[in-house]
């Protein structure tokens, strides 16, 4: 495929990701953070985002798996959980934690049980996404483009 076609792709979807609200304008934030000196910084940055949402997700699997819940060392994880999420942009997965955490608060163990299969699948979705974004980037690198700026009107 010619490299201007895989731009315009890499463009295309990274509107929609923006559009249907898996990324906010702090990814582009992060985006602009990244020049010739430091050319993997996103994908570096993501890359231990993925890293520590793992874990993360695994902890709060386990601590809402106990028969007393620590309400409050769940809320903990939740809160860090969206923090790294909100640093990287990843909107929705953010916005569950923001619901994930008023259950923490009242201490509803059903209503956390939910939210944690809902934070898991915003997670999973804006992973997957995220990687096929950088799937075209490489595409476009290893094709001799360069990497398109993505100019959004927020």
């Amino acid at each position: 495929m010619e490299v201007v076609q895989i731009q315009r792709r890499l463009v295309d979807y990274t509107k929609s990701l923006f559009m249907e609200g898996f990324l906010d304008g702090q990814f582009l934030q992060l985006q602009q953070l990244q020049d010739e000196s430091n050319p993997d910084f996103v994908v570096e940055v993501v890359s231990l985002f993925f890293d520590d949402s793992e874990k993360l997700l695994n902890e709060l699997t386990i601590a809402l798996d106990q028969p007393n819940v620590d309400f409050k060392k769940v809320d903990g994880h939740v809160h860090q959980l969206k923090g790294s999420s909100s640093s990287i942009g990843a909107q929705r997965v953010k916005n569950a934690c923001i619901a994930f955490r008023s259950f923490c608060e009242g201490q509803n163990i059903e209503g956390c049980l939910a939210c944690l299969q809902q934070v898991k699948q915003e997670y999973y979705l804006v992973k997957n996404k995220l990687e096929t974004l950088f799937r075209l980037e490489q595409q476009i690198v290893a094709s001799g483009g360069s990497i398109p700026m993505i100019e959004m009107g927020f």
